[in-house]
């Protein structure tokens, strides 16, 4: 039998947010970040304010993402962050 992945599956029936089917494969951080600001302020089911919610998604894609993602696309990623805090107004 085969071990069961909470976390997969808390990301895939998750309704926090709907991000668009490989956003995180991308290599534009502005891109990524434009998607998620997107994502969250049309969200309904977010729990806190549109920054938060999509930075936590963000950082929880990295997080679970561990050691298998590829170093570069991790770069990406971080910056993605900084694109993030610069599209809500949060430097």
């Amino acid at each position: 039998m085969a071990a069961r992945r909470w976390s997969r599956e808390g990301t895939d029936q998750s309704k926090a947010l709907s991000v668009d089917r490989g956003i995180f494969t991308r290599s534009d951080p502005a891109e990524i970040a434009r998607s998620l600001k997107e994502a969250a302020e049309q969200s309904r089911w977010r729990r806190t304010t549109p920054f938060r919610s999509a930075m936590s998604v963000l950082t929880i894609y990295i997080n679970r993402s561990g050691k298998d993602l590829d170093e570069n696309q991790r770069k990406v990623l971080e910056a993605a962050k900084g694109e993030l805090r610069k599209a809500f107004g949060k430097l």
